[in-house]
């Protein structure tokens, strides 16, 4: 078959990815630098180990984003999914396994492949030739991050990861809140009302703060001594330096102002931006933070207009390293500047489990595609796996790029019509039209990566 496939990396992503790729004919060299080389997080040297939890969470592939990507992952043969499967523990509507079997079952179906050789070894460098798929994750070694970083430019990497939450446009109260650029900047209407205010009057910032200042942080994990930058302090973090720190920050209210409400000035406003090309998403803008979860939620619907707000990503801050995606890779997952090689998994932006496993997924099937001179069309923007390559590679900010779990706001809205009304009815809409288009894409033969 020629010169094999090489993977970097045994997690989610490169274990899919391997396998995708050796099922459609083509011979793989999977490079996993465990056990010889070991991270704080991982414990042992199997492939598709899981590090910070067990869950794949909801299953409900009817009415649930990630739920629909654990669909299209068994219409596809996944082998992650299909072992998590096989070693599922009970937990509700949740895909939940038993960790230490699982990676188990994985490394083993894996190293038991006739066209797989898995290597120990750490690859410290770009390769300048071949066909390569570097699916490190979130713990890439410090050579390749170098090396990486040096290739596609230091800004491109970001060894510090500052999240902040994003919202559903639409638990957003509009009579509360309202749009407006600041000093209404813009060449256009919809510049000019790129943002939407959440106004506070002096009680409620200084109810918010004291919320916050009590709220509990999440611990650093072991290893994680990178310091705060001065640039995306968490706001928790500005409002101990003084209580009116975040008033003269994110939170500062000059060049805004309510048309509906005229002369009413707001002694502290919350400004949320759009985070995708859907608008169907917006982050609350400088409010990275490391509230509990939990806490974080309940802080947060203190401020006016987002009292029932739901959240598609909930703030944080921890070691991270991922690529710029937006910039860097092609609608393929090729870097642009060295099309021979793709990147898969949590190193291009997508966050959990199931989303870096479906991008090794994605990544495999096109690396064997490419490979094999076999047209293979990405999956479309409407399915789960096309949704998510969609707002990696064109459909985020590049300049506020952050990891993202699977979500139907990354979806191209269904149309209006078909007597359906209310979230979950346009749920379900969303979710039977990607079962349709991703049974599609698997059935024209090009997608077809030949079975299990």
């Amino acid at each position: 078959m020629g010169e094999p496939l090489h993977i970097v990396g045994g997690g989610m992503a490169g274990a899919e990815a391997a396998f995708q790729a050796a099922e459609a004919g083509v011979d793989v060299v999977l490079h996993e630098m465990r056990p010889k080389v070991a991270t704080f997080a991982h414990q042992t040297g199997d492939l598709a180990e899981m590090v910070c939890s067990n869950s794949f969470r909801s299953d409900d592939d009817a009415r649930n984003a990630v739920g629909l990507l654990h669909w299209e992952m068994r219409a596809a043969g996944g082998l992650v999914i299909a072992a998590a499967e096989a070693h599922r523990l009970p937990a509700g509507g949740a895909l939940a396994v038993d960790r230490l079997p699982f990676a188990r079952a994985v490394t083993a179906r894996l190293r038991a492949h006739p066209r797989i050789a898995v290597v120990t070894e750490e690859v410290t460098r770009l390769p300048p030739a071949g066909q390569w798929i570097l699916a490190t994750g979130p713990l890439t070694s410090p050579a390749l991050a170098a090396a990486s970083a040096a290739a596609t430019g230091t800004a491109a990497l970001a060894f510090f990861d500052a999240i902040a939450p994003i919202v559903h446009a639409e638990s957003i109260d509009m009579d509360i809140a309202w749009r407006q650029s600041r000093y209404d900047k813009g060449a256009t209407e919809a510049e000019r009302t790129a943002y939407i205010n959440c106004p506070l009057t002096r009680d409620e910032y200084d109810g918010f703060v004291d919320a916050l200042l009590a709220a509990p942080v999440a611990e650093a994990h072991a290893g994680d001594t990178a310091p705060f930058f001065e640039g995306c302090l968490p706001i928790e973090v500005m409002a101990a330096r003084g209580r009116e720190t975040p008033r003269f920050g994110p939170m500062k209210p000059v060049g805004l102002s309510d048309p509906r409400r005229p002369g009413a000035r707001p002694h502290a406003v919350v400004q949320l931006r759009q985070d995708n090309a859907h608008g169907t998403l917006y982050n609350i803008v400088g409010f990275q933070t490391r509230l509990r979860h939990g806490a974080q939620v309940e802080v947060l619907r203190r401020i006016p207009g987002l009292g029932q707000a739901r959240f598609a990503r909930l703030g944080g801050i921890h070691r991270n390293t991922f690529i710029n995606s937006p910039t860097l890779l092609d609608g393929r997952l090729r870097l642009r500047s060295r099309p021979h090689i793709r990147f898969a998994g949590q190193v291009t932006g997508v966050e959990g489990y199931v989303e870096s496993a479906a991008m090794g997924l994605l990544a495999g099937r096109l690396a064997a595609a490419d490979m094999q001179g076999r047209a293979l069309p990405p999956p479309p923007p409407e399915t789960a796996t096309g949704a998510l390559l969609a707002h990696i590679t064109g459909g985020a900010d590049a300049r506020s790029f952050q990891p993202m779990n699977v979500n139907f706001g990354l979806f191209p809205p269904v149309a209006a019509g078909g007597g359906r009304r209310g979230r979950q009815d346009r749920h379900l809409a969303l979710t039977e039209r990607a079962k349709t288009l991703f049974a599609a894409w698997l059935a024209t033969g090009a997608g077809d990566a030949g079975g299990g």
